[in-house]
């Protein structure tokens, strides 16, 4: 006990084991948590974190080993008690209630009530409009969660643990989904708790992010602990090569591919804002896209890039305005129907509220988008669903157990393999990719990417947005920039560097050190 104190060790899991079906996805795991500290901890999916911190916080109580907390052994019957000793978490995945409002999420389970025993709602919304505050989140408190954006809602997350004082607090991929301004905003906060005395657990997958803000790095793989080291005793290829197992020169080098005749062209797209007569989410934005080429989409938070592949796909028939020409000829498409009819495929950013069914298994996810592809008669055939699976989880290498297997089951980059063959089985000409990678790992990074690459070679026309600009740089053959819905800059990768994209993606309105 002495020892965890003199190392400021506030948190301690020992030889912590867990297992899945006979599947070991822990394996005598060890891990410090340090008082005042980041604690980073990365590894691909599956390697087992989010695991390990669902053992720490109580969602499991099956588990061997121990959990020491200001060295006391503890047992956590559920999350509640953890959040009585002092650790909260931020999932990546988004634990709020859409049709409650801001305030409501942030004190789920802890509203305030005033002297006749009913919700305090004025000093509700008071307590939350400070959070949000600090966190430079301009909502009202009253919004409902519905009506944010991904990235405002991992806000409100974010603000949720800020309202439990805790002595830990476990960051699970907390800036996949926000613009870069928020992420100063959240490192400028997570500074702020260190210098409190709170432990910060710090799960990511972008690897640069750990040289801003961690004190320690963690890796994990295959459920097993593979080293701990001080972040300046390693470098971000230290990390690779401990997170995969193998050198980054393995990794995804894009190789070049035939572009051929224009697929997809589009003039003075639109797309009105709802609330703001005479103002466009997206605004007069004209590109074309090739088969073969990967055309990729930048912009900051707000830029309309998510809209804009929206409007394509026939999600805002009523708000929307422009030409869309399919091999030269211009069509008209009032729903999603209409795209999948016209070979467009659309992999939606969200892949847990809008790609996937998570309680369906693999093979119905691949074949949702298809189902006159497994009719027999009439009825659905469970073995034409099956063949038509088998083939796309042997050609895009998706790791299940079985083709029974629950989608919600698999790790993130197998989940987003699923999408991305539910929609190949509508054997596309264009496939529109919004964030193609968010939340996943390294290594499935890399598959995805030569992923995209080969379907580029079998001749698909891909539109691709990314917020991360390595990762534009890296896949695709130009770079549109679209900044408040306008479109601002191209690229062709000779032309594209980072400073040169980030200067056509912020506002004029916006004060450049917001961002630098």
């Amino acid at each position: 006990m002495a020892h965890s104190k003199v190392n400021n060790v506030i948190l301690q899991a020992k030889s912590i084991s867990k297992t899945f079906g006979g599947i070991k996805a822990l394996d005598s795991v060890n891990l410090e948590v340090y008082q005042g500290r980041v604690n980073a901890i990365v590894g691909e999916n599956g390697a087992g974190k989010s695991t390990l911190m669902k053992v720490l916080t109580g969602i499991y109580q099956d588990y061997d080993g121990q959990i020491i907390l200001d060295g006391l052994e503890v047992t956590f019957a559920n999350p509640k008690e953890a959040q009585n000793s002092g650790i909260a978490i931020i999932h990546q995945e988004l634990n709020l209630i859409p049709y409650l409002s801001v305030a409501e999420n942030v004190f789920m389970g802890r509203e305030f009530v005033n002297r006749l025993n009913l919700i305090d709602y004025k000093k509700m919304y008071s307590e939350t409009k400070k959070l949000l505050e600090r966190l430079d989140l301009n909502i009202t408190p009253r919004m409902k969660v519905s009506n944010l954006r991904i990235g405002q809602q991992q806000i409100v997350e974010i603000a949720h643990a800020l309202s439990l004082d805790a002595r830990i607090v476990i960051m699970d991929e907390p800036t996949s989904a926000i613009s870069e301004h928020e992420i100063k905003v959240l490192f400028g906060l997570i500074r702020s708790l260190k210098a409190q005395g709170v432990a910060i657990v710090y799960i990511t997958h972008k690897l640069d992010e750990l040289f801003d803000i961690a004190d320690s790095v963690t890796v994990l793989r295959d459920g097993k602990l593979v080293d701990s080291n001080s972040i300046e005793d390693v470098t971000h290829d230290d990390i690779v090569r401990m997170m995969v197992g193998r050198d980054i020169k393995d990794f995804f080098v894009k190789a070049d591919v035939t572009k051929s005749k224009e697929v997809l062209s589009l003039r003075d797209m639109c797309l009105a804002h709802p609330r703001r007569e005479g103002d466009y989410i997206v605004d007069h934005v004209s590109f074309a896209v090739k088969a073969g080429e990967v055309l990729g989409l930048f912009g900051l938070m707000g830029a309309g890039r998510t809209e804009l592949l929206e409007t394509i796909f026939g999600l805002h028939p009523k708000n929307s305005s422009g030409d869309i020409f399919l091999n030269g000829r211009r069509i008209k498409i009032n729903s999603p129907t209409d795209a999948i009819n016209l070979g467009i495929g659309f992999i939606t950013e969200d892949r847990k509220l809008e790609g996937l069914v998570l309680q369906m298994s693999v093979a119905k996810s691949i074949s949702l988008a298809s189902l006159e592809q497994t009719e027999r008669f009439g009825f659905l055939s469970s073995t034409l669903e099956n063949r038509l699976a088998q083939d796309y989880v042997d050609r895009l290498r998706i790791k299940t157990p079985s083709l029974k297997q629950v989608v919600e089951n698999l790790s993130g980059g197998n989940q987003q393999k699923v999408i991305i063959a539910k929609w190949l089985a509508i054997n596309p000409k264009i496939l529109l990719l919004d964030e193609p990678t968010r939340g996943i790992d390294v290594s499935a990074k890399n598959e995805i990417y030569k992923l995209i690459n080969e379907l580029a070679k079998a001749g698909l026309a891909i539109v691709m947005v990314s917020s991360e600009l390595p990762e534009i740089m890296a896949i695709a053959d130009r770079i549109i920039v679209l900044s408040e819905g306008k479109q601002t800059a191209e690229f062709s990768p000779a032309q594209a560097t980072e400073e040169s994209i980030m200067r056509a993606a912020i506002p004029k309105s916006f004060n450049k050190l917001q961002y630098y």
